[in-house]
């Protein structure tokens, strides 16, 4: 079962930037799509950022387009999500997910559904 531990939150100041990392337990972490997610408080988990088991695709959520950007080591078994001008919206506890899958199309992997395997989840606090 691959096990998956997020790093990098913390507080910053509303247009800062923070980078997560998403390290995974196996090299079979390689030849699946990812995702991150994230959950405010009083609020339903929702989809960040999805990206393809090489890399190649990327997709992001409208509100976080232009300003995040997802990315992989599978040489490392490590995923990234670097997160740049953020705004007292993005607080949440991030998670990081893979699925069991290759590439996920765009409406699937949207969805928490596609993803088999979530890690613990890491704070992010933006002040205004």
């Amino acid at each position: 079962q691959v096990q998956l531990v997020e790093s990098g939150g913390g507080l910053v100041q509303a247009g800062g930037s923070l980078r997560l990392s998403c390290a995974a337990s196996e090299r079979t972490f390689s030849r699946y799509a990812m995702g991150w997610f994230r959950q405010a408080p009083g609020k339903e988990r929702e989809f960040v950022a999805t990206i393809s088991w090489n890399g190649g695709s990327t997709y992001y959520a409208d509100s976080v387009k232009g300003r995040f950007t997802i990315s992989r080591d599978n040489a490392k078994n490590t995923v990234y999500l670097q997160m740049n001008s953020l705004k007292p919206e993005d607080t949440a506890v991030y998670y990081c997910s893979s699925s069991k899958e290759p590439y996920l199309r765009i409406t699937t992997a949207q969805r928490m559904a596609a993803y088999d395997y979530w890690g613990q989840g890491t704070q992010v606090t933006v002040s205004s």
